[in-house]
């Protein structure tokens, strides 16, 4: 399998392929989201791809909920991957040697109560965790560290001298695994995702709500966003959670005359968070 992926080698997104699709999965790797959307409905050595949808401290990431939406792709599983961060050196530096540490803004933030105790040490912001391990390495930077995750120091010959330094342990980036073709529901599906929209008119949005409640269906996700050109008209991406597929597919015969551009962008299994 070749997946698309954003980001670099030792990226965060590498580890959730690999969780996904195995340890040995080749990666192809983006520098944007719109490019990991285009290698995979245009690259045919390109199988599938995992996006990073949303973050369980920093919340949703708009704009791909409507890459996902105009990209015709579909949705064939999900990833929780709960996020550690680590510090990691040349072999043979110690933490008194570090004068500057490397890293993406949101991972410095991720660590700042541990960087705090060390002041002597200069934030160096980076696009990427795993680029700022990969520059540590090929640039042999003396008294340089970067954060980043742990196969990140696997691939670069790093070494963590402060592991998990995140302030926040349950920290977990939900990703996508998106493809091409859309695959049959596995026979222990209980998750799917659907977009669609509503009438501007009074309680149309609740009216949809009260019938998947209805139906026994939870509903984990509700993410709105304004129509192009249909003012204050919005589209809805809804995740909805069951404990069969029948649910599903009543739950979704009730609302069906409710909404309109209905459109199932996958059903697939929950993904662990543990």
């Amino acid at each position: 399998m070749r997946i698309a992926i954003q980001g670099f080698e030792g990226s965060f997104h590498q580890i959730a392929a690999q969780g996904y699709f195995g340890r040995h999965t080749e990666v192809e790797c983006c520098a944007s989201f719109a490019e990991l959307v285009k290698k995979v409905k245009q690259q045919p050595d390109v199988d599938a791809g995992v996006m990073a949808i949303e973050n369980s401290i920093a919340g949703s990431i708009l704009p791909n909920y409507s890459l996902l939406k105009n990209s015709g792709l579909h949705v064939n599983g999900e990833v929780y991957l709960q996020i550690k961060q680590h510090l990691m050196v040349l072999p043979g530096q110690t933490l008194e040697d570090i004068r500057e540490v490397h890293s993406h803004p949101m991972a410095l933030l991720q660590c700042m109560d541990f960087l705090e105790k060390h002041p002597h040490m200069k934030l160096v912001e980076t696009e990427d965790t795993a680029l700022s391990a990969k520059h540590v390495h090929q640039k042999k930077l003396k008294s340089t560290a970067a954060i980043a995750g742990k196969l990140a120091a696997d691939i670069f010959g790093l070494e963590i001298i402060a592991p998990n330094i995140h302030t926040v342990r349950n920290n977990y980036t939900r990703f996508l695994v998106i493809s091409r073709n859309g695959t049959a529901p596995v026979p222990d599906a209980n998750k799917a995702s659907v977009y669609f929209h509503t009438s501007h008119e009074r309680g149309s949005l609740a009216r949809v709500l009260t019938k998947i409640a209805d139906a026994g269906i939870n509903l984990s996700k509700l993410q709105s966003f304004p129509i192009p050109a249909r003012e204050w008209t919005y589209y809805f991406h809804a995740d909805m959670e069951f404990d069969d597929l029948e649910l599903f597919n009543k739950g979704l015969a009730r609302i069906t005359p409710l909404t309109e551009n209905l459109k199932v962008l996958g059903i697939y299994k929950k993904g662990n968070t543990h």
